[in-house]
């Protein structure tokens, strides 16, 4: 039972980082068409962006998993 509510816990955790990338992206794309001479620096920082909230995605995943886990 506690494996499916951790299945659960990492599904929403995935979920919500590809929310949060493509919103990342769609506002990047909206940020360079108003001002296409910043789109290096825009892209830097999309990147950037998208890294930490990749990396706070795999966190969330491994503490669910680890819930699941049974005591040793």
């Amino acid at each position: 039972m506690i494996y499916g509510i951790a299945a659960i816990g990492a599904g929403i955790a995935a979920l919500g980082a590809g929310i949060g990338i493509g919103q990342i992206g769609g506002k990047a794309m909206e940020a360079i068409a108003r001002q296409p001479e910043a789109v290096g620096d825009i892209r830097t920082n999309m990147l950037i962006v998208a890294a930490l909230v990749e990396g706070a995605a795999l966190f969330a995943i491994v503490v669910a998993l680890l819930q699941a886990a049974p005591a040793a």
